[in-house]
């Protein structure tokens, strides 16, 4: 068995989904990370195709590792974007090769119930009308716990609106009570004696944990930041390098390390941070915003870690260029998403939604 192909569908610039094909007619189906996908489909062309094609898949991490140390001059976020697209496809393809889902590859079922937590991922909604549609989702049943955003991304201790982050806190815990979870992100926005301040104030709300409190690339902020706070400092979805990881993690930078299959180069990468977290007895919660098939991926992931303990990040809103673009989207019960045991990554592609995409393919 050897990679013969990788064809690329690039339905729009924030989405493109990669297709795998072995000389034997096997094939997997895999995703970029979202967002500048028009410039991480060159790049897996342009630069990373020639290192899989006409390779054995099942040699999947040796030649990831191979290639990411030969491409040292272009570590960078698009470079990990692109790889995540064969990356994944890759490992769909090995699932289906032998009827199994890709969580049994990457180690077993250490779970297979995913607890979830609803995302919210706006700053331009006001504090009341954000209670009003958390609550709707806790009254459906669907989620028991939820993340808000607070501050201003890398706003230097700015806010979305005057007042909104002091607002907004205590607004959403009152409205949602005692038993929903809470957490918050501030999306690197504070320096170190803001993020300090407003962190004592999601404590004093019984806030569950406090994600990105300073940028990203200042670990000594963050790591000071955690050692004031009693509530979790959450962290690691920005970074792409393992060794910043291993920095984050042994130096107790957070006490939840976040690693980012898209953005970290995909599921190969991912799972050693996953590894990492779990020898250091750290958690991990691996970041996932987007409402693609990000979201698959991440429930493999955390279905065969057993550091992946927490709930994860399920993103509540409607993204208009994701819609349709698999089934079964699996549905959210009770605060739970149930992984079945289907083959690959477990879903259908809408061939709708291929036909209308820009297709190149690479090939032997």
């Amino acid at each position: 068995m050897k990679i013969s192909s990788i064809t690329s569908y690039l339905h729009s610039r924030h989405l493109g989904l990669v297709r795998v094909t072995t000389d034997d007619g096997a094939e997997g189906w895999g995703q970029v990370s979202p967002y500048i996908a028009d410039q991480s489909i060159s790049v897996l062309h342009d630069q990373l195709s020639s290192w899989f094609l006409g390779k054995d898949p099942w040699d999947l991490p040796a030649i990831v590792d191979e290639c990411v140390r030969a491409e040292y001059k272009f570590y960078g976020t698009t470079l990990f974007r692109a790889l995540c697209g064969i990356d994944t496809a890759v490992w769909d393809l090995l699932a289906r090769s032998v009827g199994l889902p890709v969580y049994k590859l990457l180690g077993g079922a250490v779970r297979t119930k995913i607890a979830v937590y609803g995302s919210s991922m706006r700053r331009d909604i006001t504090p009341p009308d954000e209670a009003e549609r958390l609550q709707a989702l806790v009254d459906s049943g669907t989620f028991t716990g939820f993340k808000i955003r607070i501050g201003e991304v890398m706003g230097r201790d700015g806010d979305a609106a005057a007042g909104r982050t002091e607002s907004i806190i205590p607004m959403i815990r009152t409205a949602l009570g005692e038993d929903v979870t809470l957490r918050a992100d501030a999306n690197g926005g504070y320096s170190t004696a803001e993020a300090i301040r407003v962190g004592r104030i999601l404590e004093e709300y019984g806030y569950y944990h406090y994600e990105e409190p300073c940028p990203y690339p200042q670990l000594e902020n963050t790591a000071a930041v955690a050692a004031a706070l009693d509530i979790p400092i959450a962290g690691g979805e920005q970074d792409n390098s393992l060794e910043q990881f291993h920095r984050m993690i042994e130096g107790r930078v957070v006490d939840i390390v976040q690693p980012d299959i898209g953005y970290l180069g995909g599921i190969t990468r991912a799972r050693k941070v996953a590894g990492m977290a779990e020898a250091a007895g750290i958690w991990c919660t691996p970041h996932c915003a987007n409402t693609s098939l990000l979201q698959i991926f991440t429930l493999h992931l955390a279905a065969s870690s057993p550091s992946v303990t927490q709930a994860q990040e399920w993103s509540i809103e409607d993204v208009d260029w994701v819609r349709d673009l698999y089934d079964p989207l699996p549905p959210v019960h009770g605060g739970f998403v149930e992984l079945g045991a289907e083959p690959g990554w477990g879903v259908n592609l809408n061939p709708d939604y291929l036909k209308a995409s820009q297709t190149r393919t690479s090939a032997v």
